[in-house]
């Protein structure tokens, strides 16, 4: 195993400071990947390897980079015809993907955004990403979820991320729950079987594995504005992996926070997730990330003062034998640090010493 980082749009200043941090893989998060697109709207492999050779200049490895599903997964409830044509355009990003030498990638399944209600405030005073399914009204939605790339203290005017709002192209297609007609738990799996069934096949002829992330937070039973998160506990994980099981190229982005948000004992979750999922040999890359509460409350948090033995989580990834990416992720906000690059780098040096101390 080894720390590396989750970046959107990396330049040479960002990319050298990774390489000082002791990174050692880069995911590179850009959606929409206008920088990828050829004359037709898809990925060029040409682009592609010119991506990868400018990571691999500051002696890193592009290890993942995100591919954009769009709508995809609502459209194939509601709009079959256009589902169909982004199925087309996936396949064809797939093979742009491997003809440029980068064999993972990863896409999230959330239909509506990542749904948070609040912030809290953290060690020092800092501003914590929060869901209390309790105080839950569309209104703190829109405000305060994460919305695609985005993130809720990316809308400032010296931030350098993609603005957190519905509607922008960085949004990914994620909508308001309260504006669809809904998501029922039969809907929830067909889309995911829908995709699964579009995309997989090609991603095992090409050689690309497809790490998907979970659904980020898990719902209350009965969903939030009648969308269902299906994906959003383990026997859902165990699920979306059966619509393929013997597909190598099908697996998981694997989250540890959104994992610990499923149940009253994040920390029993991960680390049962982690064996369970990581002895099938599912997971292509980790969010190495903690929170503190737990099902339908909780905020994030650094990842030294979560509910989760991040420790212990090390020791679970080694006795299944995983030997990728561990890269910190939703790290807490602060005015002291609006790039949030302090923060991140403390993340990594707390993993880096996990590992060492392992």
């Amino acid at each position: 195993m080894y720390i590396g980082e989750q970046l959107i749009n990396p330049t040479e200043a960002r990319l050298r400071l990774s390489a000082q941090l002791g990174a050692q893989g880069i995911v590179v998060d850009t959606r929409p990947n206008v920088q990828l697109l050829d004359a037709s709207g898809r990925w060029d492999p040409a682009k592609v390897a010119e991506q990868r050779k400018f990571v691999e200049r500051f002696g890193l490895r592009l290890e993942v980079m995100a591919v954009d599903i769009g709508s995809i997964l609502l459209d194939s409830l509601y709009n079959r015809e256009r589902a169909a044509a982004t199925a087309e355009g996936i396949r064809q990003d797939i093979r742009a993907a491997a003809a440029g030498g980068v064999t993972t990638l990863k896409y999230n399944v959330q239909m509506v955004g990542i749904t948070r209600t609040g912030v809290a405030q953290g060690r020092g005073g800092v501003s914590c990403s929060a869901f209390n399914a309790a105080e839950y009204d569309p209104a703190c939605d829109a405000q305060f979820s994460y919305w695609g790339v985005g993130h809720p203290d990316s809308n400032r005017e010296d931030s350098d991320e993609p603005v957190n709002a519905i509607g922008t192209p960085e949004a990914c297609g994620q909508v308001l729950g309260s504006s669809i007609p809904g998501v029922t738990e039969e809907q929830g799996w067909q889309a995911l079987e829908y995709f699964v069934e579009q995309v997989m096949p090609t991603a095992e002829k090409e050689g690309v594995r497809l790490a998907g992330h979970p659904h980020d937070p898990a719902y209350p039973p009965g969903g939030l504005n009648g969308v269902n998160h299906v994906v959003g506990s383990l026997a859902g994980i165990r699920r979306f992996l059966d619509i393929a099981p013997a597909n190598a190229s099908h697996g998981l982005n694997f989250c540890q926070g959104t994992v610990a948000e499923m149940s009253d004992d994040p920390n029993g979750i991960v680390q049962e997730a982690i064996r369970e999922f990581g002895g099938r040999k599912r997971i292509f890359m980790v969010h190495f990330r903690n929170i503190k509460g737990g099902y339908l409350d909780f905020r994030e948090a650094f990842p030294d003062e979560g509910d989760v033995d991040m420790a212990a989580s090390i020791r679970s990834y080694r006795s299944v034998g995983y030997d990728g990416i561990l890269c910190p992720d939703h790290v807490p906000l602060s005015d002291l640090d609006p790039g949030r690059e302090r923060f991140f780098a403390f993340a990594l040096g707390y993993t880096r010493g996990l590992l060492q101390a392992a």
